[in-house]
């Protein structure tokens, strides 16, 4: 019985998404039924879902329901919720959000690859080679952020920053992948050094006895 219940729920909403109606049936779909529902949607689907209606929209501003929980156990690795890694991370969605803005394991350096918690990049310590990763997702605008923790020695060369698609992911010798060229930025955490087009741009960031790495 449930079951079937839940078919025509599916049936009704995929309708009502699909002509735009909303009908009283729809609008009156309790919670616990919407949960079920959206917890099998796309991402994508879910996004159109928030611009259908008031009550949708306001379903799915809460980020800690059970469909943001749903979809955040099926995306990310038990080890990468477990962990102390996205213990600042407060909602369900957030913690999906941050796994969609993490490393890329198929955009990397062959030297490099990605733990199984998601989050976690790992150099494989090869002499005379740098290596880079990019990130799962790309901006064309706006300001962004992102909290890198970067745990070890530095080695000769370690930078962190923007780039295209089209920066290279690995070079021979021990150079700074990141800010060589006229579409990049980077950050060398060596000598706080800010690099753009291949020169030293000054120091980073800019405070009066700025902290180093240790």
């Amino acid at each position: 019985m449930y079951a079937a219940r839940r078919s025509c729920a599916c049936v009704l909403f995929v309708y009502s998404i699909r002509t735009g109606k909303m009908d009283d049936i729809a609008l009156r779909v309790s919670d616990h039924v919407l949960e079920v529902i959206f917890s099998y949607l796309d991402l994508h689907t879910l996004r159109n879902c928030s611009l259908v209606c008031k009550r949708w929209n306001r379903f799915l501003n809460d980020e800690n329901n059970e469909a943001w929980r749903m979809h955040c156990i099926r995306k990310l690795a038990q080890e990468a919720l477990s962990s102390d890694l996205l213990s600042s991370v407060p909602t369900y969605k957030s913690k999906l959000r941050a796994f969609y803005h993490a490393w890329n394991p198929n955009d990397c350096s062959r030297n490099i690859y990605i733990r199984p918690n998601g989050f976690t990049m790992h150099r494989n310590p090869v002499a005379q080679s740098t290596d880079a990763c990019r990130g799962k997702i790309g901006f064309r605008h706006g300001r962004h952020a992102w909290e890198v923790i970067w745990e070890g020695p530095l080695g000769t060369v370690a930078v962190i920053g923007i780039a295209t698609k089209e920066a290279p992911l690995l070079c021979h010798g021990y150079v700074a992948l990141v800010g060589s060229d006229e579409h990049s930025w980077g950050w060398n955490l060596v000598d706080n050094h800010l690099l753009h087009n291949g020169n030293v741009q000054g120091n980073y960031p800019l405070l009066n006895n700025a902290p180093k790495y240790q």
